[in-house]
């Protein structure tokens, strides 16, 4: 496999851009020291959070969510999927098993790749294109962070280019206030090795104290699937199905010594991930057999990532009541998957799409040819492609009184520029009787696909938290401004850096809302919220009729806390949704597809979430911890989907034959999680369990195409496809041990999935495939 990533050193491209900042702060502070009394302790700046703790959920004007690291570490989960869904309001479709490709869905938006929600890691967009390819192969890895925070609603205004989803904010590992560090290792089923150190501190000079952290997360494992023998003798399988991942991050903070606390952080972080991980599935009859078999035809799938990312922040306080800061950033990414896109029948048959032979549409020889039994060809498609994002973001907040109101204002200001580079191409290998077989057509890279999408984005918000007594309101709004280009190159092999055609548009657009909190009494809160969201439809619309989707949202509920072991919150929602946006990806395996429009959609739903620990109140000597959440959500098409489904290409479109009324995806009727735990002395017993029931798995409801005379008259198959149907009800249940050997060192034995259970998780990209097996976990951790 060739990787050819066309991206410029990130470490080169970045010095030149940050210099002139980083000289301008260090010119503007090298004159303070000699005011600042060396006794007192500098006041550390930092704006990595969007909620900050557990206690602060009370007062955002919406719903959220804050999750430490404690509480997924104690299961030892790095997967997001399993730390995410406890939230209510929040729903994950698992495609891998290891949650390196996450689906996550924010109160019913589409669960494709985390492409409506704005994901963020201190504070900073971390999707490889936020504006150009929001869907791209890449997510912070929740095992190197310190806590994750979620926004939905009304909170989310501050945040974008998605505001229709919500926010999803990774915190890394912070800078330690004294010197001091973290080791964790651990081995388990599959061979898999996880390690994770961290070491930091903070040094005092004449004009600043100096905080520093380094880490490293890494991870290797087999995998829980097995690529099966070729059922003619001619490929012996392997049970090389897993990953290797490798993340190494710095930071470096100077607090200045100033009478204006200031300071300046810098942060490095790399992540690499080779993973033996396929888009091909089962047919429905093999995966009832054996779920974690895959056929001989994906021997050669492996997707190969690069991601580097660089920020500087400053921050200063000129007044009590003044917070100002500037934050420079940029990614890049690139990455090549290498996988099975189509095969054909004999030495020289037409390629057939996989996902309607996998439902049986051409019959056992096609089948037979995927298994290793027969002669034929197979498509390998190099879906190479690199990305890159750049940006300077500044914010203000300013807290003054008018009279008995207080006031907490907000604004931003957000230059952002992105982009999405494809250079693909298309091996061809031929396969023996004996399911032996070898490349017989290299292809040359960019004759598959070459071209380029990009988006310079300005946006602006201003947002007042007004408080009068027990009442806030907070009302907002955001503009954006984007600028898209789609530049399309010749896929000639002699022309392959020749311009075809540049298209751009400019979209503007407003994205207001109002938050409302009102204190009842020291234990109940009510809040409400209405906002306009925005999903922006990307470059690839230039040169089409893709509208921005948009929606409308409103959510009202209370919180309880008694202040000693019980609290809650209960929330409802409705989300209009227009013109809804399916991405490209969203029914898998390339090709003709388009990301499109499919006009209206309406969610509405309730979210409860309960915590109780009995041991506070009533003076127990072992703690018992519980928590419980439940989503019921009502999901369903506004109007119908055209059949022909993502602009004509029905072999794309999951959606293809929805009808007014009916369910969307992977968006459950209701979930329910359950969680527990038992502490005394030097043990530690947790439980946490979750049940999702059958889903649908394509918006027609069914696992037939809808309307076949209408498909037929159109020139498009009416027959089966193995994306559509239904995914399987499971009941996962997780259990984890600790012992404390010493203050500092604990022991960790862990099993997720303890029931065993086999389910279809996703029927996407192409075809049935299965959730992780049971898999068991034993580690130590030392802190020092």
């Amino acid at each position: 496999m060739r990787l050819i990533f066309r991206f410029y050193p990130l470490t080169m491209s970045i010095k030149l851009r940050l210099s002139t900042i980083i000289t301008a702060l260090s010119v503007t502070t090298a004159g303070m020291a000699q005011s600042f009394d060396r006794d007192d302790a500098p006041v550390v700046l930092t704006d990595v959070a969007i909620i900050g703790s557990k206690q602060n959920i009370e007062r955002i004007p919406g719903s959220g969510a804050f999750i430490t690291a404690e509480e997924f570490r104690a299961f030892g989960y790095d997967d997001i999927n399993q730390i995410i869904r406890r939230t209510p309001g929040v729903y994950v479709r698992q495609e891998d098993g290891y949650g390196l490709f996450p689906n996550v869905s924010l109160r019913g938006v589409s669960t494709t790749r985390n492409g409506k929600i704005t994901v963020m890691e201190d504070g900073i967009l971390m999707a490889p294109a936020a504006y150009s390819d929001p869907a791209a192969y890449y997510t912070p890895n929740t095992g190197r962070m310190s806590g994750l925070e979620v926004l939905k609603g009304s909170s989310q205004i501050k945040y974008g280019p998605e505001t229709t989803g919500g926010v999803m904010n990774y915190l890394s590992t912070p800078i330690p206030a004294r010197d001091s560090g973290f080791v964790s290792l651990s081995y388990g089923s599959n061979a898999d090795f996880r390690a994770h150190a961290w070491y930091g501190g903070q040094a005092d000079t004449s004009w600043a104290t100096l905080g520093w952290l380094v880490e490293n997360v890494w991870r290797q494992t087999d995998g829980f699937k097995t690529t099966a023998a070729a059922t003619g003798g001619g490929y012996a399988g392997s049970r090389e199905t897993g990953f290797e991942r490798n993340e190494p991050m710095v930071k470096f903070r100077l607090t200045f010594k100033s009478a204006v606390p200031q300071s300046l952080e810098l942060k490095y972080g790399r992540t690499d991930i080779d993973a033996d991980e396929t888009y091909l599935g089962l047919t429905d009859a093999d995966f009832r057999a054996d779920p974690f078999r895959r056929y001989a035809a994906s021997r050669y799938d492996n997707i190969s990532t690069e991601q580097e990312r660089l920020s500087a922040r400053y921050t200063v306080q000129p007044t009590d009541a003044l917070r100002l800061s500037l934050t420079a950033y940029k990614t890049e990414f690139a990455r090549n998957w290498y996988k099975l896109d189509a095969a054909g029948v004999g030495p020289a048959g037409g390629f057939l799409n996989l996902s309607e032979a996998l439902a049986g549409q051409f019959g056992a020889p096609i089948l037979n040819v995927l298994k290793g039994g027969a002669e034929g060809r197979f498509r390998v498609r190099a879906n190479n492609r690199t990305y890159g994002g750049e940006g300077l973001d500044a914010t203000a907040t300013w807290d003054f009184t008018a009279g008995e109101i207080s006031h907490r204002l907000e604004f931003g200001a957000r230059w952002h520029s992105d982009y999405g580079d494809r250079f693909q191409w298309d091996d061809i290998y031929t396969q023996a009787a004996d399911g032996s077989a070898a490349r017989t057509t290299a292809g040359v890279p960019g004759t598959q696909e070459n071209r380029r999408g990009e988006s310079d984005a300005l946006a602006l918000y201003v947002q007042d938290r007004i408080t009068a007594g027990r009442l806030t309101l907070t009302p907002g709004i955001r503009f954006e401004s984007i600028d898209y280009r789609d530049i399309r190159r010749s896929t000639a092999p002699a022309t392959l850096s020749q311009i075809t055609s540049v298209t751009g548009k400019t979209i503007d657009y407003y994205a207001p809302g109002l938050g409302l909190t009102w204190a009842q009494d020291d234990n109940v809160t009510w809040i409400a919220g209405v906002h306009r969201g925005v999903s922006p439809p990307g470059p690839g619309s230039s040169g089409n009729t893709l509208e921005e989707e948009t929606s409308l949202g409103f959510e009202a509920g209370l919180r309880y806390n008694n202040r000693r072991d019980f609290s809650a919150e209960l929330i409802a929602f409705h989300t209009a949704f227009k013109n809804l946006i399916v991405e490209q990806n969203a029914g898998g395996g390339g090709g003709a597809g388009q990301t499109s429009n499919i006009g209206k959609v309406n969610t509405t739903g309730l979210e409860l979430a309960l915590a109780y620990d009995p041991s506070l109140s009533r003076g127990w000597t072992v703690r018992n911890p519980w928590n419980f959440s439940f989503t019921w959500t009502r999901a369903v098409l506004a109007n119908d989907v055209n059949a022909t489904g993502n602009s004509g290409g029905v072999s794309e479109s999951i959606f293809s034959g929805g009808a007014k009324g009916n369910r969307l995806p992977y968006i459950p009727r209701y979930q329910v999680a359950l969680g527990t735990g038992l502490e005394s002395g030097a043990w530690g017993l947790y439980l946490d369990s979750y049940y999702q029931p059958r889903t649908w798995a394509s918006a027609n409801n069914s696992p037939f195409l809808v309307n076949p005379d209408a498909n037929a008259a159109a020139g498009l198959q009416p027959a089966l496809d193995s994306r559509y149907g239904r995914v399987d009800a499971h009941l996962l249940v997780d259990v984890a041990v600790h012992y404390r050997l010493t203050e500092l060192t604990r022991l960790k034995l862990a099993c997720t999935n303890l029931l065993d259970w086999e389910y279809i998780s996703s029927r996407v990209p192409i075809g049935p495939r299965p959730g992780a097996p049971r898999l068991v976990s034993l580690g130590i951790e030392h802190r020092f």
